[in-house]
């Protein structure tokens, strides 16, 4: 397994960031990938940077041994990880480190409301790196990490550096394609996954027939229609660079370009009844469940999700994971995106929360429970899904750092991706809905580039 991601990371070819890292919440990604959900009530403590002599300059590479000291509180999109495995990673952490009161806030919409809260000059002293902040702001914000000494080498080292200096550490990472439930399969008498688009659809319509919802696309929650910008262009195309070209031109969105080719494929599901009945009054938490016990068949998503769906209630064995076939070439091809990056608070309690990162990567188990790639290169992936997944060989196309420029200009027109999405499919003529868009554009980018 682990000689399989490392060949597909050294072998790749470039991609699509996460634009959000959408995974991006999933901000613009993506993350996506990133945002775990959860409805938890939100921690709204103040940051506390109580001890400024734990500002000193000490780092985390010297592990335990350093006189790392202080409260740290850690700003987090995991709110369904409230009361329950961060209580674990506060006592195992305050254990190593009992000079430390360790604290979570959870929030949600973190895109958002982190930008808020930087702007306003006050934020937690470890965060979740804003997809909507250049990297050229880094150093108004955030501390160097370059001084962090871990045990290893680490995937997307420079993903957020400026000027030489990395300001961003991944907490793990993921690929995106098709999670599905076997038992909805069998059901629905799908006997191989489908490797072409045709197939694809054709598997779609044997779920419909079967009573079983093909796809949960999460329509209304938003953040989950990030893969459709930043993943699905990628698999399109076979390039990363998708959303950073859009600084080359006043008219980026167009219906024979890749943002048109893979928008359109969601409205080809929408229009053949593929996705929720309802698209307006989807629940991102009942999916899950949904997806566990096989009323819902699909999920165009990252491997973070499989765990999510196993913890709803799904037996592990009967969860499956394929890359998504965008077209009809047989060929499989797989975006590689790094998650949300953690960033430390300049004036916040630096050396305290080097070591917490630093711990999070290498001692925490994060990565195992968020069903990622760790983020240390020599670290085995353990979710047995990713074995089923790179048994179809997929080309891997990397994610590439964000352009600060189409960033600028993102930011300027004030362009909501997730919004642009549901406007196409919903839209009786969608060359009007980039029409919109592609005005916007224009008149930021004339603004931004001189």
């Amino acid at each position: 397994m682990k000689k399989a991601i490392a060949y597909a990371l050294v072998s790749l070819l470039t991609v699509t960031s996460l634009a959000a890292c959408g995974s991006n919440n999933g901000s613009d990604n993506n993350g996506a990938s990133n945002n775990a959900g959860g409805s938890a009530a939100t921690n709204n403590a103040a940051s506390g940077n109580d001890s400024a002599a734990a500002n000193d300059g000490a780092t985390a590479s010297d592990g335990a041994d350093a006189d790392i000291s202080g409260k740290v509180v850690f700003l987090t999109n995991r709110t369904d990880m409230v009361d329950k495995e961060y209580k674990d990673y506060e006592k195992r952490f305050e254990e190593k480190y009992p000079k430390v009161d360790l604290q979570f806030e959870a929030i949600t919409d973190y895109d958002k409301n982190e930008k808020i809260r930087i702007a306003s000059g006050s934020f937690p002293d470890v965060v979740l790196l804003s997809t909507l902040i250049p990297n050229s702001d880094f150093p108004k914000y955030f501390a160097p990490l370059d001084d962090i000494k871990f045990d290893g080498d680490i995937y997307f080292k420079d993903f957020k550096s400026f000027d030489g200096k990395s300001y961003g550490i991944s907490s793990g990472n993921s690929t995106v394609g098709i999670v599905y439930n076997k038992q909805a399969f069998e059901k629905a008498g799908i006997t191989a996954v489908p490797k072409t688009y045709d197939e694809f659809l054709a598997a779609c319509q044997k779920l419909k027939d079967a009573g079983i919802v093909p796809l949960a696309s999460n329509f209304k929650d938003k953040w989950p229609l990030g893969a459709w910008y930043n993943d699905v262009t990628a698999i399109i195309s076979g390039k990363a660079d998708t959303s950073n070209n859009r600084k080359d031109s006043d008219t980026p969105f167009t219906l024979d370009n890749t943002y048109g080719k893979s928008f359109s494929i969601l409205k080809e599901l929408y229009t053949k009844g593929f996705l929720e009945k309802d698209v307006n009054s989807t629940n991102w938490e009942q999916s899950k469940k949904d997806v566990a016990q096989g009323k819902f068949g699909m999920y165009l998503l990252g491997n973070w999700v499989i765990n999510q769906v196993v913890d709803a209630g799904a037996k592990s064995e009967d969860v499956g994971f394929f890359p998504f076939p965008a077209d009809n070439s047989g060929q499989a091809k797989a975006p590689l995106n790094p998650d949300w990056f953690y960033g430390v608070n300049k004036d916040g309690n630096v050396a305290a929360s080097k070591a917490f990162i630093k711990w999070m990567i290498e001692e925490s188990g994060y990565d195992d429970f968020a069903g990622f790639i760790p983020t240390l290169k020599s670290k085995e992936p353990k979710l047995a899904q990713l074995n089923e997944f790179n048994g179809y060989n997929p080309t891997f196309v990397e994610a590439l750092p964000t352009d600060d420029t189409a960033l600028s200009i993102q930011n300027k027109a004030q362009i909501d991706m997730d919004g642009l999405v549901q406007e196409f499919v919903l839209a009786k003529d969608p060359q009007k809905v980039f029409d919109k868009v592609n005005g916007q554009w224009a008149k930021a980018r004339k603004e931004i580039v001189k």
